[in-house]
């Protein structure tokens, strides 16, 4: 039998991926819509909290997270965080910041977000990282997995309308945490 060195070992390993909770798909009509769902969303969200926003640009990702600063009862205005990296919103409730990142043009993973101390900041924030997949799953196991898409219709893409899937990620999220309760949240 052949030997397979430790590194190799670990690569062929099946990656210790934190149980995956619940997901839930909503259809969203209008920014409006967009915001309140990061409202309802908010109100799920706990220090320590990781989110990773994933869409085109133009998606909505950040009228998402303006609503979840809203939820959070955060200070400032929540806008596109693209030529600064990352804004730190502090709470006027006593409750987590809301630390917002725009990885868009990061192109190495967390080595090269080193510098901007997430893992510092989580334990005691909420951290929504737009354009993060692939870069700052390793911050949290437990962590929100938003994917924001254009709905397409009759081979025409429908100018308001987004198709969202909100994915738990890890035991903080295995039974769903509320997820589920999101989409008929919206349609009241």
């Amino acid at each position: 039998m052949e030997e397979v060195p430790l590194e190799a070992q670990r690569s062929q390993a099946p990656a210790p991926e934190a149980e995956t909770g619940a997901e839930t798909r909503i259809t969203i009509d209008s920014p409006d819509a967009m915001q309140e769902l990061g409202r309802r969303i908010a109100a799920l969200l706990r220090p320590g909290d990781l989110v990773l926003l994933t869409g085109e640009l133009g998606a909505g990702k950040t009228t998402l997270t303006r609503g979840l600063g809203e939820g959070l009862g955060v200070r400032g205005a929540v806008t596109s965080p693209t030529f600064v990296i990352a804004r730190v919103h502090p709470s006027l409730t006593g409750g987590p910041a809301l630390v917002h990142v725009d990885a868009y043009r990061l192109g190495g993973g967390l080595d090269e977000m080193e510098d901007l101390d997430l893992d510092v900041s989580l334990p005691e924030s909420v951290v929504v990282v737009e354009w993060g997949d692939g870069k700052v799953e390793e911050l949290s196991d437990d962590r929100l997995h938003v994917v924001i898409a254009r709905a397409v219709g009759h081979e025409e893409v429908l100018d308001d309308v987004r198709e969202v899937s909100v994915r738990g990620v890890g035991a903080r999220w295995s039974a769903g945490a509320g997820l589920d309760a999101l989409a008929g949240a919206l349609s009241e």
